[in-house]
């Protein structure tokens, strides 16, 4: 594919270029690690782990072994492989045990909010499956860093004065996660003896350092102590489970997604609707291309919300939400010159990081890990130094609703990595990150590669734009044009100071080469051999 030169005279980024193999992720410590361990005769999976323990150690707010994760992975000629690393709810959380404590959702910073962290046992999975080397191998980057200390971005100090005062409420929080009583300022040295000694018993003893012994019983004393409800056993019984991805089509080409709980295919729904518009015949900063992406995304989450769901308790059918016919009928509800205020689809028939990481025998691997919130449930194990994901925050408390809280239920997820392919052999590894954003993202990047023949750092970096609510949303790159004439279009549009999400991207070229992209929003770095 030969893409559009940027503008050299606007500050900006080119692509990277790579010939053998590329790392992209939102951390330059983390890309570098994952070159590291490609170099050292590693697999696109060994590298992807390297770099996630990293970013786990480095970007704190964003992810962590206190979270979840998921992955697919590619290679020539095999089908893709995917992994649902996310974990339950403890089998004492009912709906009934928390409404007698007066709760009418679980909030993100309550102790219910707390599900069994999954990334762990899924990272070993990965390496057994895929990688030729074992955590032992793969954390000593992560463990260096968490010991000895690693300095604070700009983007990572931007983002953690925020949560201080959350995070000085929980003792395990303030003591591993502040700077007496404050967060770190840019080029400040963090370190966390606590985590890197948790980090170097799972290199030691596997998996079963993390759900078994000395970490586990701290994560469940932790949580006990605050009215938690999650056991020694819900640790030791957790196990992610290996999925067939999603495949739908846009215009020609397949783009994967891994099925529910995670909301992947909201981005295939988004894009069914986006296929019923001439999007390649609109500007890419046009309103018309602004104001019919936001309409396509506010259908596909409201079916998302209704809808997406642990599997086992889902009413309707992934075939029935990505269905052609049924995008033609919700395409049908969009008015091209306006908002419609109230958009409700009929029922169909019948703080993240992101991480892609390409090799040398073109083993492709989209990789997602987080914690949800910044910060997490803003709940720190004490001893062990280990954040805690809120992810059962996405449960709600309606009994009749598939994503009602219940034990050993997955919440409906929202981190989701990606893969586009052409003739079906994959040729692009990407991902977004950015909470419920991230389907919305999925959508615009792959248009912007589709229907503009954009170049994967030009994908990512595209202004981008969400609805929150009744709002729209958008980033300040979007042209002042553009931004009133949705606002005349009748959405009642906030320009965000805090960029929206993040993202990366590697393309596998025709001719053989890799091109990758990373996004400048959060101070990444694509870099390849």
């Amino acid at each position: 594919m030969t893409y559009q030169t940027r503008d050299f005279h606007n500050p900006g980024r080119s692509p990277a270029y790579a010939t053998e193999a590329m790392a992209a992720t939102s951390h330059p410590l983390a890309t570098a690690a994952a070159i590291d361990i490609l170099k050292a005769g590693g697999t696109a999976a060994d590298a992807a782990i390297a770099a996630v323990g990293v970013m786990a150690v480095v970007e704190p707010h964003m992810t962590g072994i206190g979270g979840d994760c998921f992955t697919l992975i590619s290679k020539p000629g095999k089908p893709i492989w995917g992994y649902n690393g996310s974990g339950r709810a403890p089998k004492a959380a009912t709906a009934a045990a928390l409404k007698s404590q007066g709760l009418t959702s679980v909030p993100t910073d309550s102790v219910h909010a707390v599900t069994v962290p999954g990334a762990i046992e899924a990272w070993e999975t990965i390496l057994k499956t895929h990688g030729r080397f074992d955590l032992g191998r793969v954390l000593q980057a992560a463990i260096g860093y968490a010991k000895n200390g690693w300095p604070v971005t700009p983007r990572v100090a931007f983002d953690w004065p925020g949560d201080a005062a959350a995070l000085a409420k929980d003792a395990g929080a303030s003591r591993h996660y502040l700077l007496n009583g404050r967060a770190p300022t840019a080029g400040e040295r963090m370190t966390s003896a606590a985590l890197g000694a948790t980090l170097e018993e799972i290199a030691a003893k596997g998996a079963k350092g993390f759900y078994e012994g000395r970490v586990a019983e701290d994560i469940v004393a932790t949580l006990k102590a605050k009215g938690g409800l999650m056991s020694l056993e819900d640790l030791a019984s957790h196990r992610g489970t290996v999925e067939t991805p999603v495949i739908g089509d846009y215009k020609g080409t397949g783009v994967a997604e891994l099925p529910p709980n995670g909301q992947g295919i909201t981005a295939l729904i988004i894009l069914n609707i986006l296929e019923q518009f001439d999007v390649k015949g609109m500007d890419p900063t046009s309103p018309e291309r602004l104001h019919i992406g936001i309409e396509a995304a506010r259908l596909a989450y409201s079916l998302r919300d209704s809808h997406i769901a642990d599997p086992a308790h889902m009413k309707v059918t992934v075939e029935q939400l990505i269905s052609k016919d049924f995008a033609k009928t919700l395409a049908g509800m969009i008015d091209p010159g306006k908002r419609t205020p109230r958009l409700i689809p009929p029922p169909p028939g019948t703080n993240t990081i992101y991480c892609s990481v390409v090799d040398r025998d073109r083993m492709a691997v989209s990789f997602i890990n987080s914690i949800f919130h910044h910060f997490g449930s803003k709940i720190c194990t004490p001893e062990t130094g280990i954040l805690l994901q809120n992810r059962g925050s996405s449960f709600n408390l309606d009994e009749a609703h598939p994503n009602c809280i219940g034990p050993g239920k997955r919440p409906m997820h929202t981190i989701i990595p990606a893969m586009m392919l052409e003739k079906g052999e994959v040729t692009c590894s990407f991902g977004v990150m950015g909470g419920s954003y991230q389907s919305s993202g999925h959508a615009h990047v792959v248009c912007n590669t589709v229907d503009y023949g954009m170049d994967p750092q030009a994908a990512i970096d595209s202004p981008r734009a969400f609805f929150e609510g009744e709002k729209t949303t958008v980033e300040p790159t979007w042209p002042a044009a553009t931004i009133e004439k949705v606002r005349a279009m009748g959405h009642d549009v906030d320009v965000t100071v805090k960029p929206i999400g993040g993202g990366q991207m590697i393309r596998i070229d025709r001719s053989g080469f890799l091109v990758g992209g990373s996004d400048a929003r959060k101070d990444g770095l694509a870099l390849g051999y």
